[in-house]
């Protein structure tokens, strides 16, 4: 744009000296001329090109002397090419030819007008420089900010799977804690309790004792309860879709996992049972060389898709008791399946959240 610009201003001014010294019919045809060389230069962009074009219009100076006035133009195309040549110095050439024919302003100012295009053009390249220098490190800071917020993030998103997977080994450590302590002597409390019940033949003394042994029975339940509570709830599914995909030694499996919240116990246990089952059809009835699960959370839905490369497919919706069990975990959560046989295996799942919810309450 900017080249265009200058392009202008030297025709403008070139065309002011010509209209002053030039008074004939044919006045035009110069003037078109040098639109027209002008034109195919600025489209060609080839030094070869520019160079033949400036030799040429050197030359309709030299046979025409009204181009003359018109040589700056041609000299801010001929300045600064890739060849490293100065053959704008040409164009000096035509006017030492016609200096007796031309007025001395004329002459004057059009030799003064040539080094001033060719500073102009140097000022314009200098500037493209420049400029395509900014947008170069404008570009590189900004895909520099953008690799660091995004370091940033993982290193926040590991931070929070760390505290998470911490927080879910202490709760599986309390669980087994009051399994193994509690639990034990809670039991064993009861055993002697029952043990003193039918050795004591005394009503008031087996009341109090009954009553204590009914007391200890619902403590046991309720740490029992608690136990089982605490252990689902550490159930982490990305972790043990992990542990699933490291024992699976058939082909190599590719995990993404993008759940943003901690899930339902049902649609975890439900995920991990249907990948399980995934995995072991892919090594009985593939011939597939790797496999990708993805889990993935939507702002309505949870999606699981499974599927491999495999060019062997022999799916039949009503044999096989593997798949029946698949479909049936998820229509039991509201959920929808869809198995395709395209391009390799492929289980796609659809959860919705409002069902999980409703079938956790």
């Amino acid at each position: 744009m900017r080249i265009l610009v200058d392009k202008i201003v030297i025709f403008v001014v070139s065309l002011a000296l010509y209209l002053s010294g030039v008074n004939s019919f044919y006045m035009v045809v110069p003037i078109l001329t040098v639109m027209i060389i002008s034109a195919l230069l600025s489209y060609l962009e080839n030094d070869k090109a520019t160079l033949a074009l400036f030799v040429f219009y050197l030359l309709l100076c030299l046979r025409f002397n009204e181009f003359i006035t018109f040589i700056p133009l041609f000299c801010y195309d001929a300045a600064f090419m890739e060849s490293k040549g100065n053959y704008w110095l040409l164009s000096y050439f035509p006017l030492a030819v016609h200096y007796k024919s031309l007025s001395p302003a004329s002459i004057l100012l059009t030799a003064a007008f040539i080094p001033a295009a060719v500073v102009l053009k140097n000022r314009t390249l200098m500037l493209r420089k420049i400029e395509k220098e900014y947008h170069r490190i404008r570009d590189n800071a900004t895909e520099i900010s953008l690799k660091l917020e995004n370091q940033n993030k993982e290193l926040i998103e590991r931070q929070d799977y760390e505290v998470h997977l911490a927080t879910i080994t202490e709760r599986n450590r309390i669980a087994r804690d009051i399994h193994d302590n509690v639990g034990h002597l809670l039991s064993r409390s009861i055993l002697q309790v029952g043990a003193m019940l039918a050795v004591n033949k005394e009503k008031s003394i087996a009341d109090s004792l009954k009553l204590l042994k009914d007391t200890l029975s619902e403590a046991m339940d309720s740490i029992r309860v608690s136990v089982h509570n605490l252990h689902e709830d550490s159930v982490d599914l990305k972790n043990e879709i992990q542990k699933l995909i490291n024992g699976f030694t058939f082909c190599p499996v590719t995990l993404r996992y993008d759940v943003g919240e901690s899930l339902d116990k049902n649609l975890k246990y439900c995920f991990i049972a249907v990948v399980k089952e995934a995995l072991s059809n892919i090594m009985k009835h593939s011939n597939a060389t790797a496999a990708a699960i993805t889990i993935v959370e939507h702002p309505a839905i949870y999606q699981l898709i499974i599927k491999d490369n495999g060019t062997k497919a022999a799916y039949n919706k009503d044999n096989g008791i593997g798949i029946q069990n698949i479909t049936d975990r998820i229509t039991s959560l509201k959920g929808n399946i869809h198995i395709s046989t395209e391009n390799g295996f492929r289980i796609f799942i659809s959860m919705p959240k409002q069902g999980v919810e409703r079938m956790a309450k």
